[in-house]
């Protein structure tokens, strides 16, 4: 039996730089230590969410990949002999930028990574100012430990996303995420939103029979132009099964590392049950090739 221990590595990164890196550092420690051999981060991992506004500075924390983030998440991987999955702002070209998940291997090389291809543009959100939307598609990353399927944030919407990943063999679907609450928005308002998340992704185990690991930042990150009251990170990561069976979950206000065991091969099993591959109609799904289906 193929079992793997994962780590959920939630964090509050209200500072950039080696603020940033020391949380990370500790979080991945922390989950070394509890016995994980894969480690998740949240998105942008590096500082603070600083897609709240538009500013041409921000150009300058970008780096390339691989460079010095991947070497960094290397040492950290050698030392602590774990497999990661980090997030960064990768520099691709002038005027190319990418948000860019990354799979570091136990021994610190690059195992893989995966560009983010649905890029939001939304308050408080403004990323497609940042981000070139990502062009390597919707592959799992191998590594050894299994085949996983890393998508980033507003990936988690769209169920193509992970279909395409489990379409690819992904044994464990993996969404390093920065999502929160304006905290003008009502509580009921709050509530729908998160239930949603969390929903929606536990319906991407299911609809797909695999395993699914989503890890958010928490903390309240103030907005830089001072328009909004900034973001409210709601943390809550968690892990869910092939039947969307919750595994493990952090909570919504405060920083934590949680390890939750999950069988690679239980997918297989399921799927025998419940066999929606057998049973796709590819031969009807033409229409999801267009933008819209009008009547004309």
């Amino acid at each position: 039996m193929r079992r793997c221990r994962v780590a959920l590595v939630q964090l509050a990164l209200p500072a950039p730089g080696e603020a940033a890196w020391a949380a990370v550092e500790a979080g991945l420690e922390a989950a070394a230590a509890s016995g994980a051999e894969l480690a998740v981060l949240p998105e942008l991992h590096q500082g603070p969410y600083f897609c709240q506004v538009e500013d041409p500075g921000h150009f300058e924390h970008a780096e390339p990949v691989p460079g010095p983030g991947t070497r960094r998440l290397g040492a950290l991987a050698r030392r602590l002999d774990l497999v990661i999955v980090g997030s960064l702002f990768e520099r691709r070209a002038p005027g190319v930028f990418h948000n860019t998940a990354v799979v570091i291997e136990r021994d610190g090389r690059l195992a893989g990574r995966y560009r983010k291809m649905h890029v939001p543009d939304d308050p408080g959100y403004y990323e497609k100012f940042y981000f070139t939307p990502g062009d390597l598609g919707f592959r799992p990353v191998d590594c050894s430990l299994g085949r996983l399927g890393v998508l980033v944030c507003w990936d988690q919407w769209f169920p193509e996303a992970a279909r395409l990943m489990a379409l690819a063999g992904a044994e464990l679907l993996v969404y390093p995420t920065a999502i929160g609450w304006d905290p003008r928005d009502s509580e009921a308002e709050r509530q729908r939103q998160f239930e949603a998340w969390r929903l929606v992704q536990r319906g991407h185990a299911v609809a797909n029979v695999l395993p699914l690991v989503a890890v958010n930042r928490t903390g309240t990150e103030p907005d830089p132009g001072g328009q909004s009251e900034g973001i409210r990170f709601w943390g809550a990561s968690f892990a869910c099964g092939p039947q969307g069976e919750l595994l493990a979950e952090l909570p919504t206000d405060a920083p934590g590392v949680t390890v939750v065991e999950i069988d690679l091969e239980r997918s297989a099993q399921v799927r025998r049950l419940w066999p929606f591959f057998r049973d796709r109609r590819i031969d009807a799904y033409a229409g999801l090739l267009s933008r819209w289906l009008d009547e004309a």
